[in-house]
C-alpha cells in the first residue's frame, strides 16, 4: 500500500487515540493531555504501519521492534493506541490510576501488556534502550528500538551519556524520537530551561537527524522509512509538535501538561474528536 493509501487509515487512527486519551480523563480527572495529544500522530504511524512483529496473541516475539516512552507521563496516548491493538479490554480505559488497574499513570512492565520498560523517572528511557538495541543485535534479530522523549526532558543530563553510548556502539537498529512541543510543566520550554538547535546538537553527537512536522502523516512515514536504511549510526527524528495537539483551549497550554478537565471542557473534547472521526472516515 502507497503513503497516499496509508495516510487517511493512520489519520483515523490518529484520532482514535486521541477519542481514547479523552475517554481515559473524564472531567474532574487529572490527566496528561497536553503531551499525549502531541505524540498522538506519530504513535499513529509507528503502531499501525511501521513496527513490526507487534501482536496482542504473540506478545512475547523476540523480533518484534520495541517503543519505549521515556517521557513515560504521557503514556496515557500508548495506552491509547494498544487498546485498538487489542492489548488489553477497552472497559480497562476507565480505571486508569486507579488502584490496582492494570493501566497506571506512568508505564509499569509488569502490570500493562504491550509496555516494554518502567520509565517516567525523565532521562533513563535512552539508557534503557541502548541496552535493548545491543541485545537485540546480539541476538542477531532484525527488530529495531524506538524511544520518544520529551524536549524538556532533554535537560536531563543521563540523555546525552546514552546518546555518546549510542553512537560509540552504533546502534542503527535504534531510534529516537524527540517530541519537540516546546512547552513543558511549568511553561515554555525556551523560558523554562533552554536548549538550542536541538537537531545540531543531535549531530554533534554523531547521530543521523532528520528533522519533521509531527503532525504530517507522509513526513512521518518517510522520516521512519529512512532511519530504518540508515547503517552504522542512530538516527534522532525531531518531530516538531504542538502540545495538546487537536485540543484548541489546550494548545500550547502548559496548564494542560497533566490536569483535570471540567464539564464544558470535556464535552468540547468529545465533539471535537468525534468530529475528527467523521472526517476521517469520509476521506
Amino acid at each position: 500500500m502507497g503513503n497516499n493509501e496509508k495516510i487517511p487509515y493512520l489519520k483515523k487512527m490518529g484520532a482514535k487515540i486521541r477519542a481514547n486519551i479523552i475517554e481515559m480523563i473524564p472531567p474532574g480527572k487529572v490527566g496528561h493531555l497536553g503531551g499525549s495529544s502531541s505524540i498522538a500522530d506519530v504513535l499513529s504511524v509507528l503502531y499501525f504501519d511501521h513496527m513490526k512483529g507487534i501482536d496482542s496473541s504473540n506478545m512475547k516475539n523476540p523480533d518484534r521492534d520495541r517503543l519505549v516512552f521515556s517521557k513515560g507521563h504521557a503514556v496515557l496516548a500508548q495506552y491509547a493506541a494498544l487498546v485498538e491493538l487489542g492489548f488489553f479490554p477497552r472497559e480497562e480505559l476507565a480505571k486508569v490510576k486507579t488502584l490496582g488497574s492494570v493501566l497506571q499513570g506512568h508505564p509499569d512492565i509488569d502490570k500493562t501488556p504491550g509496555i516494554e520498560a518502567v520509565t517516567g523517572s525523565l532521562g533513563q528511557g535512552l539508557s534503557i534502550c541502548n541496552g535493548m538495541a545491543m541485545a537485540l543485535r546480539l541476538d542477531n534479530s532484525p527488530a529495531r528500538v524506538y524511544c520518544v522523549c520529551g524536549d524538556g526532558e532533554l535537560a536531563e543530563g543521563q540523555i546525552w551519556e546514552a546518546m555518546m553510548t549510542s553512537v560509540n556502539y552504533s546502534l542503527d537498529n535504534l531510534c529516537v524520537i524527540v517530541d519537540y512541543n516546546k512547552v513543558q510543566a511549568t511553561g515554555p520550554t525556551g523560558d523554562v530551561f533552554p536548549i538550542n538547535d536541538i537537531a545540531g546538537r543531535f549531530r554533534i553527537f554523531g547521530w543521523n537527524v532528520i528533522e519533521i512536522d509531527g503532525h504530517d502523516y507522509a513526513s512521518i512515514i518517510n522520516a521512519l522509512d529512512k532511519a530504518e536504511a540508515v547503517k552504522g549510526v542512530p538516527t534522532a527524528i525531531i518531530a516538531s509538535t504542538i502540545k495538546g495537539k487537536g485540543f484548541p483551549f489546550a494548545e500550547g497550554n502548559a496548564a494542560f501538561h497533566n490536569a483535570a478537565l471540567n464539564e464544558e471542557q470535556y464535552e468540547e473534547c468529545k465533539r471535537i474528536v468525534n468530529k475528527m472521526l467523521e472526517e476521517d472516515c469520509n476521506e
